[in-house]
């Protein structure tokens, strides 16, 4: 709910502005208006349709994306676990199949979903989450930027229904959104960037 897809979706307005070849190959809005209207002026690759125990679902297209071979890709939520019969089990795992094929992509993944946090993370929250993303993954990106709020303006998004639905909102409040678990979670990320940049600079 800090607002990576917003973000990402920027990116792509001031990367198409430039000439660059860059396709919105999926992303989630979850009915937020202010990345409902980003995504307008944007090229989209269209997500395919398949039907999973009784309901239509919608994934990305793996297979479009490399047919279509465009220069920049941005591919959201990148832990999704993907529908059961889809080329790959997990999304992490399309986007090595589009990097492979030469594709840069720009994606989003929250700090809960790093496979070497997970454990720190559930000690915080009291909540282990199950989508995951390797740690290697990470450390293939040539950039990682930390979309940072505080805990006091994240929760104020929530209140103003920019995060979740209306009805869902003081549930939240009462588990993940507390705002302890807010502020460990984020000086847990702003730690992992720091390590993860000083690595790499040794």
């Amino acid at each position: 709910g800090v607002g990576k897809t917003y973000r990402m979706l920027s990116a792509a307005h001031e990367l198409l502005a430039r000439g660059v070849d860059v396709q919105v190959g999926y992303v989630v809005t979850h009915g937020r208006k202010e990345t409902v209207a980003r995504l307008e002026g944007l090229p989209i690759i269209a997500p395919r349709t398949v039907f999973y125990q009784g309901k239509s679902l919608e994934e990305m297209d793996l297979d479009a994306i490399r047919q279509r071979r465009p220069e920049v890709v941005i591919v959201d939520e990148l832990a999704h676990t993907n529908v059961p019969g889809s080329p790959h089990e997990k999304r992490y795992q399309d986007v090595e199949a589009l990097l492979e094929a030469g594709i840069s992509v720009i994606s989003a993944v929250n700090i809960q979903h790093v496979e070497s946090l997970n454990p720190v993370v559930a000690r915080i929250t009291g909540v282990d989450v199950s989508e995951r993303i390797p740690d290697r993954i990470v450390m293939l990106a040539d950039e990682v930027v930390n979309i940072d709020l505080t805990a006091d303006e994240l929760i104020q998004r929530l209140r103003e229904g920019k995060i979740y639905a209306p009805d869902k909102v003081e549930a939240a409040l009462r588990n993940f959104f507390q705002p302890e678990h807010l502020l460990q979670l984020r000086e847990l990320a702003l730690r992992e960037v720091t390590a993860r940049l000083e690595r790499r600079l040794d």
